[in-house]
């Protein structure tokens, strides 16, 4: 083979190098798969619950698919008993009640971490639902709650990053959560709006399903409340739900 038959090949085949890889830069770039779209909340069974109170029952429907991590909290605490011997130690009348903090002697219970706020689940603070409590800090909220007495749009609002995480709702006896908001109330131990007749938590029990038509709710020595227009508060500077 002589050497310009060597250039000559040698020549071919480099330029069907460069041929090749030029197609290949011509070629389109694999196409970026979409991005997956949000998945939607687990479904999952609503948890029931009953409240015994000193002045009656207050059976609760808890919504574990939009507030998972609420729903949790407040089941692993009741079944560790943490709410027995707990008290309502604020309560104001047309806007709600709150407890799940403080033991009869007032002083406030050990409580495990706080939990992330799931106020944007789509859930609203309505009259008779059922939310966290917690300070200004958007992710504080620990054992304490509060039930909505009357609709409160206000709490829906978020406020410092966040507002207040509903995670269930009054199924039956709300007539005992509005002879509780109509408790007369006063200051102890520094606090404001503490009823002056204590009204304990005496258990909260997790149910096996939805209760009976005719579970008992109002204890028939509590005096029957009439219950408030489902409209919000008028009043001005409405303190908002606290927790520690």
């Amino acid at each position: 083979m002589t050497t310009a038959t060597r250039i000559g090949r040698s020549f071919a085949s480099l330029s069907a190098l460069l041929i090749t890889a030029l197609a290949a830069a011509q070629q389109p770039a694999p196409a970026t798969p979409p991005a997956a779209a949000p998945s939607a909340p687990v479904a999952a069974p609503p948890v029931y619950a009953a409240m015994i109170t000193s002045k009656g029952t207050i059976y609760l429907e808890l919504d574990a698919t939009k507030a998972p991590i609420s729903v949790e909290n407040f089941v692993t605490y009741a079944k560790d008993g943490f709410y027995s011997d707990t008290i309502f130690h604020r309560v104001i009348k047309g806007f709600m009640i709150q407890g799940g903090g403080h033991g009869t002697d007032m002083k406030l219970k050990p409580t495990r971490a706080p939990i992330t706020n799931e106020w944007n689940n789509g859930l609203k603070n309505v009259r008779g639902t059922i939310s966290m409590a917690r300070t200004n800090a958007p992710n504080s909220a620990t054992s304490q709650f509060f039930i909505n007495t009357v609709d409160n749009a206000m709490l829906d609002q978020p406020r410092g990053g966040a507002a207040y995480a509903v995670f269930g709702k009054v199924v039956r006896g709300m007539d005992v959560v509005d002879a509780i908001a109509n408790t007369p109330t006063g200051r102890s131990d520094g606090m404001a709006d503490v009823p002056k007749a204590q009204v304990v938590i005496e258990k909260v029990q997790i149910l096996p399903g939805p209760p009976a038509a005719d579970a008992p709710t109002l204890k028939p020595s509590a005096p029957s409340a009439t219950a408030p227009a489902a409209t919000a508060p008028t009043t001005p500077a409405t303190p908002s739900p606290k927790a520690p």
